[in-house]
Protein backbone atom coordinates (compact mmCIF):
# COMPACT_ATOMS: atom_id res chain seq x y z
CA UNK A 1 0.00 0.00 0.00
CA UNK A 2 1.26 3.20 -0.75
CA UNK A 3 2.22 5.58 1.83
CA UNK A 4 -0.51 8.57 2.79
CA UNK A 5 1.62 11.87 1.36
CA UNK A 6 1.30 14.77 3.51
CA UNK A 7 -1.06 16.85 2.76
CA UNK A 8 -1.42 20.76 3.97
CA UNK A 9 -4.18 21.71 6.23
CA UNK A 10 -6.49 24.78 5.36
CA UNK A 11 -7.48 26.93 7.85
CA UNK A 12 -9.58 25.60 10.88
CA UNK A 13 -13.91 26.27 10.87
CA UNK A 14 -13.56 29.30 13.52
CA UNK A 15 -10.74 31.23 10.97
CA UNK A 16 -12.54 30.06 7.35
CA UNK A 17 -13.57 32.42 4.99
CA UNK A 18 -15.96 30.50 3.64
CA UNK A 19 -19.05 29.74 3.99
CA UNK A 20 -22.09 26.72 2.77
CA UNK A 21 -25.59 26.57 2.76
CA UNK A 22 -24.87 22.77 3.59
CA UNK A 23 -24.79 22.50 7.36
CA UNK A 24 -23.60 18.79 6.94
CA UNK A 25 -22.26 16.60 4.45
CA UNK A 26 -22.79 13.25 4.27
CA UNK A 27 -19.53 10.98 3.08
CA UNK A 28 -19.51 7.06 1.75
CA UNK A 29 -16.04 5.93 1.43
CA UNK A 30 -14.05 2.64 2.04
CA UNK A 31 -13.15 1.28 4.87
CA UNK A 32 -9.86 0.32 3.14
CA UNK A 33 -7.30 3.45 2.08
CA UNK A 34 -7.19 1.48 -1.15
CA UNK A 35 -4.14 1.45 -3.44
CA UNK A 36 -3.20 4.43 -5.05
CA UNK A 37 -2.37 7.04 -2.47
CA UNK A 38 -4.64 9.82 -4.46
CA UNK A 39 -7.71 8.23 -2.95
CA UNK A 40 -5.71 8.93 0.32
CA UNK A 41 -4.75 12.30 -0.54
CA UNK A 42 -8.60 12.78 -1.87
CA UNK A 43 -9.73 11.71 1.29
CA UNK A 44 -7.83 13.76 3.53
CA UNK A 45 -8.28 17.12 1.23
CA UNK A 46 -12.03 16.68 1.20
CA UNK A 47 -12.02 17.33 4.81
CA UNK A 48 -9.94 19.88 5.07
CA UNK A 49 -12.53 21.88 2.82
CA UNK A 50 -15.55 20.55 4.62
CA UNK A 51 -14.13 22.54 7.91
CA UNK A 52 -13.05 25.76 5.13
CA UNK A 53 -16.40 25.78 4.76
CA UNK A 54 -18.04 25.55 7.74
CA UNK A 55 -19.76 22.34 7.23
CA UNK A 56 -19.98 19.36 9.15
CA UNK A 57 -19.33 15.61 8.40
CA UNK A 58 -21.72 12.70 8.82
CA UNK A 59 -20.18 8.99 7.80
CA UNK A 60 -20.43 5.40 8.85
CA UNK A 61 -18.51 5.78 11.92
CA UNK A 62 -15.68 4.13 10.92
CA UNK A 63 -11.67 5.07 12.45
CA UNK A 64 -10.06 2.56 9.39
CA UNK A 65 -9.20 3.39 5.57
CA UNK A 66 -10.51 6.39 3.69
CA UNK A 67 -13.21 7.01 6.59
CA UNK A 68 -10.84 7.49 8.75
CA UNK A 69 -8.67 10.10 7.36
CA UNK A 70 -11.85 12.10 6.09
CA UNK A 71 -13.02 12.11 9.32
CA UNK A 72 -9.61 13.00 11.53
CA UNK A 73 -9.04 15.36 8.91
CA UNK A 74 -12.61 17.10 9.83
CA UNK A 75 -12.03 16.79 13.23
CA UNK A 76 -8.90 17.64 13.68
CA UNK A 77 -9.49 21.06 11.98
CA UNK A 78 -12.28 21.94 14.36
CA UNK A 79 -15.23 20.58 12.67
CA UNK A 80 -18.46 18.50 13.99
CA UNK A 81 -17.99 14.44 12.99
CA UNK A 82 -20.85 12.18 13.17
CA UNK A 83 -20.61 8.64 12.83
CA UNK A 84 -23.28 6.09 12.94
CA UNK A 85 -22.67 2.61 13.21
CA UNK A 86 -25.25 -0.40 13.42
CA UNK A 87 -24.35 -2.22 16.75
CA UNK A 88 -24.18 -5.52 15.30
CA UNK A 89 -20.47 -4.14 13.84
CA UNK A 90 -19.21 -1.63 16.30
CA UNK A 91 -16.42 -4.56 17.35
CA UNK A 92 -15.39 -4.85 13.80
CA UNK A 93 -15.55 -1.54 12.33
CA UNK A 94 -14.37 0.96 15.44
CA UNK A 95 -10.57 -0.15 15.59
CA UNK A 96 -8.90 2.68 17.05
CA UNK A 97 -10.15 6.38 18.11
CA UNK A 98 -13.24 7.49 16.29
CA UNK A 99 -13.46 10.97 16.42
CA UNK A 100 -16.67 13.16 17.16
CA UNK A 101 -19.90 11.85 18.45
CA UNK A 102 -20.83 8.02 17.20
CA UNK A 103 -24.57 6.94 17.17
CA UNK A 104 -25.25 3.36 17.70
CA UNK A 105 -28.45 1.62 15.49
CA UNK A 106 -29.92 -1.16 14.67
CA UNK A 107 -28.89 -2.17 11.44
CA UNK A 108 -27.61 -1.10 8.46
CA UNK A 109 -30.81 0.46 6.78
CA UNK A 110 -31.17 2.51 10.08
CA UNK A 111 -27.82 3.63 9.59
CA UNK A 112 -28.63 4.54 5.94
CA UNK A 113 -31.76 6.68 6.79
CA UNK A 114 -30.45 8.50 9.69
CA UNK A 115 -26.82 9.44 7.59
CA UNK A 116 -29.76 10.90 5.05
CA UNK A 117 -31.72 12.35 7.72
CA UNK A 118 -28.59 14.19 8.92
CA UNK A 119 -26.80 15.36 5.69
CA UNK A 120 -27.91 18.48 3.00
CA UNK A 121 -25.66 16.77 0.57
CA UNK A 122 -23.91 13.21 -0.37
CA UNK A 123 -20.27 12.56 -1.60
CA UNK A 124 -18.95 9.41 -2.36
CA UNK A 125 -15.20 8.64 -2.03
CA UNK A 126 -13.45 5.66 -4.15
CA UNK A 127 -14.86 2.33 -2.57
CA UNK A 128 -16.51 -0.93 -2.14
CA UNK A 129 -18.99 -2.90 -2.28
CA UNK A 130 -20.63 -1.39 0.78
CA UNK A 131 -20.16 2.53 -0.51
CA UNK A 132 -21.90 1.63 -4.00
CA UNK A 133 -24.54 0.00 -2.19
CA UNK A 134 -25.37 3.34 -0.24
CA UNK A 135 -24.37 5.68 -3.11
CA UNK A 136 -26.83 3.90 -4.91
CA UNK A 137 -29.80 4.13 -2.36
CA UNK A 138 -29.49 7.54 -2.10
CA UNK A 139 -29.47 8.00 -5.91
CA UNK A 140 -32.73 5.90 -6.60
CA UNK A 141 -34.35 7.64 -3.51
CA UNK A 142 -33.54 11.12 -5.40
CA UNK A 143 -35.40 9.57 -8.82
CA UNK A 144 -38.35 8.77 -6.30
CA UNK A 145 -38.44 12.10 -5.05
CA UNK A 146 -37.79 11.14 -1.31
CA UNK A 147 -35.34 13.54 -1.28
CA UNK A 148 -34.02 16.81 -3.21
CA UNK A 149 -30.38 16.36 -1.70
CA UNK A 150 -26.97 16.71 -4.46
CA UNK A 151 -24.91 13.46 -4.89
CA UNK A 152 -22.06 14.23 -5.72
CA UNK A 153 -18.98 11.83 -6.65
CA UNK A 154 -15.42 12.49 -6.12
CA UNK A 155 -13.94 10.98 -8.97
CA UNK A 156 -10.27 10.71 -7.97
CA UNK A 157 -7.98 9.50 -11.30
CA UNK A 158 -11.36 8.43 -13.08
CA UNK A 159 -12.39 5.75 -10.43
CA UNK A 160 -16.28 6.63 -11.07
CA UNK A 161 -15.91 6.75 -14.89
CA UNK A 162 -17.46 3.12 -15.37
CA UNK A 163 -20.36 4.35 -12.98
CA UNK A 164 -21.33 7.00 -14.96
CA UNK A 165 -21.21 5.75 -18.20
CA UNK A 166 -23.53 2.82 -16.92
CA UNK A 167 -25.58 6.06 -15.70
CA UNK A 168 -25.53 7.40 -18.80
CA UNK A 169 -26.75 4.41 -20.92
CA UNK A 170 -29.58 3.36 -18.00
CA UNK A 171 -31.05 7.55 -18.80
CA UNK A 172 -30.52 6.55 -23.07
CA UNK A 173 -32.22 3.12 -21.98
CA UNK A 174 -35.27 5.20 -20.52
CA UNK A 175 -34.13 3.53 -16.80
CA UNK A 176 -32.99 6.96 -15.32
CA UNK A 177 -34.72 10.06 -15.47
CA UNK A 178 -32.70 12.58 -17.04
CA UNK A 179 -33.72 14.73 -13.33
CA UNK A 180 -32.35 12.06 -11.17
CA UNK A 181 -29.21 11.62 -13.47
CA UNK A 182 -28.61 15.90 -13.07
CA UNK A 183 -28.72 15.62 -9.33
CA UNK A 184 -25.66 13.36 -9.99
CA UNK A 185 -22.52 15.39 -9.87
CA UNK A 186 -19.00 14.34 -10.71
CA UNK A 187 -15.52 16.50 -9.98
CA UNK A 188 -12.16 14.90 -9.89
CA UNK A 189 -11.06 17.08 -6.92
CA UNK A 190 -12.81 17.97 -3.08
CA UNK A 191 -12.79 21.53 -4.34
CA UNK A 192 -13.80 21.57 -7.69
CA UNK A 193 -16.78 18.67 -6.15
CA UNK A 194 -18.18 21.08 -3.60
CA UNK A 195 -17.95 23.82 -5.75
CA UNK A 196 -20.19 22.02 -8.52
CA UNK A 197 -22.54 20.87 -5.79
CA UNK A 198 -23.29 24.25 -4.07
CA UNK A 199 -23.97 25.53 -7.54
CA UNK A 200 -26.65 22.36 -7.95
CA UNK A 201 -28.06 23.60 -4.80
CA UNK A 202 -28.43 27.12 -5.58
CA UNK A 203 -30.18 26.70 -8.83
CA UNK A 204 -32.19 24.18 -7.72
CA UNK A 205 -33.75 26.31 -4.96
Amino acid sequence: MDQVPQVPAVMNKTSSSSSSRFRRVCVFCGSSPGKKAAYQVAAVQLGHHLVERGIDLVYGGGSVGLMGLVSRAVHTGGGGVLGIVPKAVLPRELIGDTPGETKAVAGMHQRKAEMARHSDAFIALPGGYGTLEELLEVMAWAQLGIHTKPVGLLNVDGYYDSLLSFIDTAVQEGFVTPAARRSIVAAHTPHDLLHSLEDYSSLSR
